[in-house]
C-alpha cells in the first residue's frame, strides 16, 4: 500500500520553530484572545479565535481571524525557508496553528459562498499534508 504521507516531490518539509511560550500559555489556560494579543505573529491564537467565533455562529469574524492566522503562518513558513510549495506536516506540532488557520479559513469561506477560495485552500491543505484534514476533523 502506498504511503499517503509520502513526499513525492522531493521538496523538504517545512517545520516551523517550536512555540514554547505559546504552548505554555495555552497549557496554563490562557484565553485565545490573550494568546493572539501576546503572540500576534503566531497562527495558533488566530486559529483558536476562528474556531471560537465559528462555534458561536460568527462566521464573518471566524473568516477574519482565520485569514490573519493564514497570513501570519505564510510569513512564518517563508521565514523557515518555505518557497511556496512542499509539505507542511501536521505531525510537527508547531505547524498545527497554520494548518488549523488554513482549515478554519476554508470552512468560513464555504459558509460565505467563496467557492474559488474553498477549492484553493483545499488544494493547499492537501498539498501541505494529505492527512491534516482528517486529523483536524478528529479533534
Amino acid at each position: 500500500m502506498a504511503d499517503l504521507g509520502a513526499n513525492l516531490l522531493g521538496i523538504p518539509a517545512t517545520l516551523l520553530p517550536e512555540e514554547t511560550e505559546v504552548n505554555a500559555r495555552l497549557a496554563a489556560g490562557d484565553e485565545a484572545v490573550d494568546i493572539a494579543a501576546a503572540f500576534p505573529a503566531s497562527s495558533t491564537g488566530w486559529a483558536l479565535l476562528a474556531n471560537e467565533a465559528h462555534a458561536e455562529g460568527h462566521i464573518v469574524e471566524s473568516y477574519a481571524y482565520a485569514r490573519v492566522g493564514y497570513h501570519r503562518g505564510l510569513d512564518a513558513l517563508r521565514k523557515a525557508g518555505w518557497r511556496g510549495q512542499g509539505p507542511v506536516p501536521w505531525a510537527h506540532e508547531s505547524n498545527r496553528g497554520f494548518l488549523r488557520s488554513l482549515y478554519a479559513l476554508q470552512r468560513a469561506a464555504a459558509a460565505i459562498g467563496e467557492a474559488e477560495e474553498v477549492d484553493r485552500i483545499g488544494r493547499f491543505l492537501n498539498d501541505s499534508d494529505p492527512l491534516a484534514v482528517a486529523a483536524l476533523e478528529a479533534e
